[in-house]
């Protein structure tokens, strides 16, 4: 299990059985909280084979880099999962734990000298594979049942800032329709295939449901995070667009196109229509 490292910014080596061999190239870069009391445990139990489960690299308080599988390999840190309709979330991405308590230890601020290292870091894994700007993702986004990581604190604007992931400003929550359960219809359909669009596994069915709540929460975690409630109101729906518009595109066709050619009658709902 001995390896070298991929980054001239890791710490330490604390290698792992829990890999295998990548099905897919490298096109994502997924962050994750450890959502444990100490590095130390988080770590312990990623080595064990029975806990079947590991990351590439941790990223601790102060600021250290540990790695623990090298890049090559499929690390296992993001479980049952979809993103762009491919499964195998493993395969693609190089993943990212950083050591931080969770919504279960009060989702405390991660620290300034954590934050850097965790840009520092992706810069590095970036200049090394092709990973598009919207393909810097929370683990959240690609398990919004199951997964709340790394959270509504955790700040992508720094990360953005420094040239990592997809971000614009929120849109404000002005007036509008708006959406929570119960709904249901045809901006609702409209709505899910936009999220669907960007890459969230949703099945585009008109129904504002549970499901549906949960996923648009997974959403704001990531992009509207000054409220994270469920409800998609005309700041959720808006900044999901301006995104959509100012995506990263590899010869894609216009959203507008896209969304037409998937789910014919649906046009694109826009903020602030009655």
């Amino acid at each position: 299990m001995t390896f070298s490292p991929d980054s001239p910014l890791v710490r330490q080596i604390a290698p792992t059985p829990n890999f295998g061999p990548r099905r897919l190239p490298v096109d994502m870069l997924l962050l994750h909280y450890t959502g444990m009391e100490t590095a130390e445990a988080a770590i312990a139990i990623m080595q064990k084979p029975e806990a079947e489960v590991s990351c590439h690299y941790v990223v601790l308080e102060d600021g250290a880099v540990v790695q623990m599988v090298a890049e090559e390999n499929r690390a296992w840190h993001a479980g049952r999962s979809m993103w762009e309709g491919e499964s195998d979330t493993n395969s693609r991405s190089i993943g990212i734990e950083i050591v931080n308590p969770g919504h279960s230890g009060g989702l405390p601020p991660y620290p300034e000298a954590q934050i850097a290292a965790v840009v520092e870091l992706c810069r590095d894994i970036l200049s090394r594979h092709a990973i598009r700007a919207d393909r810097v993702l929370a683990h959240s986004d690609v398990a919004p049942a199951r997964k709340h990581d790394p959270g509504e604190n955790f700040p992508w604007e720094r990360l953005h800032a420094a040239g990592i992931g997809h971000l614009v400003p929120e849109a404000e929550m002005v007036g509008g329709r708006f959406f929570m359960v119960g709904d249901e219809g045809q901006p609702v359909a409209a709505l899910q295939a936009m999220l669907a669009l960007y890459g969230y596994d949703v099945e585009v069915n008109g129904r504002y449901d549970a499901a549906m709540e949960t996923l648009v929460t997974a959403f704001q975690r990531h992009f509207r995070r000054s409220r994270v409630d469920g409800v998609a109101d005309a700041g959720t729906i808006l900044t999901l667009r301006n995104l959509l518009a100012s995506r990263p595109k590899d010869d894609e066709p216009d959203q507008e196109e896209s969304v037409h050619a998937a789910h014919p009658g649906i046009r694109l709902y826009k903020a602030g229509e009655g």
